[in-house]
């Protein structure tokens, strides 16, 4: 009998068949003029068309043909790129959330103008799927009404309290720091107490600032939209976030929430060209990789941190490869190579590339880390301050201040890294923790995507704490009861025992206060 039972399970296993996908329609929308958003995404899209979907991405590049892709380029956004960027260096919060809004007002605003997306939005097409980059753009949300698709989004930075509140999870402030600060899990009661003072600022301007004027953008662009606004923002099915625990910190998550951080990356490194191998590979004390990332631009830092740096690079033995967006440099070492662009995780796979200067991305975090790379951060803005305050407190990495950046103190952490073997060590040690997953990451994205599709958007995975008020979701009505009843039955025990006492004459020490009452 156990032999017989033993051959049907056999027989099941070689018979069943994986659930297939139909091809799907889908549509990726990447508005924003920094290339590495649609970078950390543009594996996972190559991926979906390669298994036969189709494939419409918009965004804000010049794109090479793929089959089963199509995209709308809405470049115009690059016009106005510099100005933004300068507008993020405000000192004060509040004057930051309005930098922010203006921007993201702006790219919205200049995608939904663009002719091929007006084209797009009036052609009558329909799509399965409409994957949505997470960063306060919330009429582009909107395409999925629109064009009667699942609405899905992801994000590369990972999660915020936003995010967490478009799918119902919980985010705690007692340990999740606001994603702009440079705070990290592990707060200290002041830290917990300016992370407590800034959520709540951000979460009166999103509500009285931000979102009124995303409200009347949508209502000009989809004025006969079947859904309201906050309806729309209601119906994420699932989010791809662009990180993992291993790289940021242990906190809860809903089955629809994805950690797919580095599925960009390609396990097999892809040969560099020619001449970036040979100035790495003739270097007897190996390389410095430094890159801002593609929002900064080396070229506009100013002139005394240019030579700052330039000083510093000229005196190491080792070389150093600079991402720098002119064809020329001034004062220019011979130690120093120069490129607008560089193919970044080919080269920290490279075993002779020995740190990485960064802005701090969270996606040059993920490489840096993937590779065993100890990272010298230097932070502009948005989460790049938390990244490189979470690589120092996990010891794979250092940070300066990029405003107020001194030769000697540049010059002191590059040797320190070079030279300690603990940051070399905690990098290699975190990046065993980051590939020891059950299966890649672009891997997971394919499937939960294709999982989605397969179920009609996956209403199941709908949390029940997105049907439910404020009051209702943190038991503040439950609670009045539990405590107020007890309360109240209190009070009137005490009356009538204060009146029974002076029923016997006798002085009741609460009948003063009860009078009152």
């Amino acid at each position: 009998m156990k032999l017989l039972a033993l051959i049907a399970l056999v027989f099941c296993a070689l018979s069943a068949k994986p659930l297939e996908t139909e091809s799907a329609k889908i549509l990726a929308t990447f508005p924003f003029p920094g290339r590495s958003q649609y970078i950390f995404m543009e594996t996972y899209l190559k991926a979906l068309a390669a298994k036969g979907h189709q494939v419409t991405v918009i965004n804000a590049f010049k794109n090479t043909a793929t089959p089963n892709m199509r995209f709308i380029e809405a470049v115009k956004v690059h016009e106005f790129s510099d100005e933004m960027m300068g507008l993020l260096n405000e000192p004060f919060l509040w004057g930051q959330l309005n930098a922010m809004d203006f921007v993201l007002a702006k790219i919205t605003e200049i995608t939904m103008e663009d002719d091929g997306v007006k084209k797009l939005i009036n052609s009558g097409e329909t799509f399965d799927l409409v994957l949505a980059e997470m960063i306060q753009m919330e009429p582009l949300y909107a395409f999925a009404q629109h064009f009667n698709a699942t609405l899905a989004g992801f994000s590369s930075f990972g999660t915020d309290n936003r995010i967490d509140a478009a799918v119902g999870n919980i985010s705690p402030m007692s340990y999740n720091p606001l994603v702009t600060s440079p705070r990290t899990n592990r707060m200290t009661f002041t830290e917990r107490l300016s992370n407590a003072y800034e959520n709540l600022v951000e979460e009166f301007h999103r509500h009285w600032v931000h979102l009124p004027t995303m409200e009347k953008m949508f209502k000009k662009h989809f004025p006969n939209s079947k859904k309201t606004m906050a309806e729309v923002m209601d119906s994420f099915s699932f989010v791809l976030l662009g990180q993992h625990f291993s790289l940021s910190h242990p906190r809860p998550y809903l089955p629809n929430m994805i950690e797919v951080g580095g599925l960009h990356i390609s396990h097999k490194p892809k040969p560099l060209p020619e001449d970036i191998k040979q100035f790495i590979e003739g270097s007897p004390e190996g390389v410095i990789y430094f890159s801002m990332g593609s929002n900064v631009k080396s070229k506009d830092l100013p002139q005394e941190t240019r030579d700052t740096l330039l000083k510093t690079f000229a005196k190491l033995k080792q070389r150093v490869l600079w991402k720098f967006e002119d064809d020329e440099m001034q004062g220019k070492p011979a130690n120093v190579l120069i490129k607008k662009w560089y193919p970044q995780p080919d080269i920290l796979a490279h075993p002779n590339v020995k740190m990485f200067i960064t802005h701090g991305g969270l996606l040059s975090s993920t490489e840096s880390v993937y590779f065993g790379k100890p990272v010298l951060g230097l932070p502009c803005f948005y989460d790049q301050h938390m990244n490189v305050q979470r690589a120092q407190r996990m010891g794979f990495g250092l940070g300066l201040d990029l405003n107020n950046l001194k030769q000697e103190e540049l010059e002191k952490a590059i040797k320190t890294l070079l030279t300690d073997p603990s940051y070399t060590k905690a990098s290699a040690s975190i990046s065993e923790l980051y590939r020891d997953q059950p299966e890649p990451a672009l891997d997971r994205a394919i499937w939960w995507t294709e999982y989605v599709l397969r179920h009609k958007g996956a209403p199941h995975l709908r949390a029940t704490s997105r049907d439910l008020t404020f009051i209702q979701l943190h038991s503040l009505d439950t609670l009045a009861v539990l405590f107020g009843v007890p309360l109240l039955v209190s009070l009137v025990l005490l009356k009538l025992t204060c009146k029974l006492l002076r029923g016997k004459s006798q002085k009741c020490p609460h009948a003063d206060k009860l009078k009152k009452h």
